[in-house]
């Protein structure tokens, strides 16, 4: 792993980015309308109509520090860049099941019947169209909502139509598409992924190394639409997908959204280094009954799962630099389907660290989440912010967004570099992304000028 340089720098532009207004409707593509879908849809309705607070979006109730602290310049992110105004997103998308998302929403049981009543009438209005699918990637549930094609191009080609008869239909001047669909089942890249071409070939020929969520991202990039994965499949995370986003100058991001048991660690996990504790230790264990917990019952998708969740550590403890401290860590994560808990998910961690002079400590959280919950303000943001970075000009030619890896389980980067897993410097570089395209100077907290 590469030694870690510093992650933001004590210059900006003075001139910034070239950003376009936010003009207009932003139309709102979504993959699998279960859960977190219709939470995040259902949440948007209630905030526009005043009914509840936007808690936990950082575009909507944060704040960014502009200048020296003496300034007193503070501004909400939603004034300081031009973000799409609630009131102008509208919505579809694909799902397996045929309930529109109040009837979906109402299964999912996350929100209370009492708040999705207020807003029926929206929901109600918000039907599926048939989804791409293919059991070989999730094992454990099915539904009859499902496209029929003579090739995986064919089913991409129909994406496609989806996206253009939706632009036209809800008259958006502007689409992203964020997944909110399931986990698939572990798949490593191959030759197929290597380039635009060859991934165009392979859907021709039927690959079954392409999965049904690179369907649905390869039609929204053709289309100029970025992409957010929010499930910690391969998707976009492919060469042949970073060539056609930039191709396109449509901007990708991902992946697996950062909810509950993974937000704790990289809130814990920064804070045991930066005290320099060791670990010998950390065994973590899920109990959840939602779909998602459903479909992770079947080992190939808990295995892309695990995947997400392991590698958080390793990246933020960096045990090749503290091997006294880090080097020889026992990290176990197990995931339990359990449906009397349905969305109402229980994250329970014991971690075992050591300070000084080596000797042993405990500490042990139980974290009783609501994933959905967590996970809406994330779709939120991540629609917002890559709406802002396709209409920003040193942005939406870059494919990958890294400074959004604040939202991730597993942040894209380019390849060979490693991802960014620390939360707070995570947040000090989206930050700094946006004071650097407003042309403001970046934080670096020295703090040696207020002493000069």
């Amino acid at each position: 792993m590469a030694s870690r340089q510093s992650s933001v720098s004590s210059k900006s532009s003075s001139e910034g980015s070239e950003i376009a207004p936010a003009k207009g409707k932003l139309g709102v593509m979504i993959p699998g309308m279960g859960a977190v879908a219709t939470t995040f849809v259902a949440g948007v309705e209630a905030v526009r109509k005043g009914l509840a607070q936007p808690i936990g979006s950082l575009t909507q109730m944060g704040t960014i520090r502009l200048g020296k602290r003496t300034d007193a310049r503070s501004p909400q992110i939603k004034d300081f860049v031009p973000l799409t105004k609630l009131n102008d997103l509208v919505f579809t998308g694909w799902d397996i099941f045929e309930d529109d998302m109040y009837s979906a929403a109402s299964k999912a049981g996350v929100l209370e019947q009492e708040l999705l009543s207020k807003v029926k009438p929206f929901l109600k209005s918000v039907k599926p169209m048939k989804a791409v699918f293919d059991h070989e990637y999730i094992r454990n549930i099915d539904g009859p909502n499902k496209k029929k094609g003579k090739s995986k191009m064919d089913l991409a080609e129909q994406v496609r139509e989806d996206i253009r008869s939706f632009r036209k239909s809800s008259k958006a001047d502007r689409l992203i598409m964020v997944w909110c669909a399931s986990t698939e089942a572990f798949l490593k890249p191959n030759d197929i992924h290597g380039s635009i071409e060859k991934f165009e070939k392979a859907l021709t020929k039927s690959d079954p190394k392409i999965a049904p969520s690179m369907i649905y991202a390869y039609a929204a990039l053709k289309e100029g639409v970025p992409f957010a994965n929010g499930a910690p499949n391969l998707t976009v995370d492919i060469p042949a997908m970073l060539e056609l986003s930039r191709e396109m100058e449509a901007p990708i991001c991902g992946k697996d959204y950062k909810t509950g048991q993974t937000l704790m660690k990289t809130i814990l996990a920064p804070g045991f280094k930066a005290r320099l504790l060791g670990m010998s230790g950390w065994f973590s264990t899920n109990i959840l009954g939602n779909r998602d917990g459903e479909v992770l019952d079947d080992p190939a998708s808990f295995k892309t799962k695990e995947e997400s969740k392991l590698s958080v550590l390793e990246y933020i403890l960096q045990p090749e630099l503290y091997p006294e401290l880090y080097g020889n860590i026992c990290h176990k994560v197990k995931i339990n389907y359990y449906p009397p808990r349905g969305d109402n998910k229980e994250g329970w961690d014991n971690i075992d660290i050591f300070g000084w002079l080596g000797y042993p400590m405990q500490i042990k959280v139980d974290f009783l989440c609501r994933d959905s919950i967590l996970a809406a303000p994330i779709v939120l943001d991540l629609v917002l912010l890559l709406d802002l970075a396709q209409r920003t000009s040193s942005l939406k030619g870059l494919g990958i967004q890294e400074w959004l890896s604040f939202y991730f389980k597993s942040p894209m980067t380019v390849p060979g570099l490693y991802p960014e897993h620390d939360l707070f410097i995570q947040l000090m570089k989206l930050k700094n992304t946006l004071r650097h395209l407003k042309g403001e100077d970046l934080i670096t907290h020295l703090g040696l000028e207020y002493y000069d």
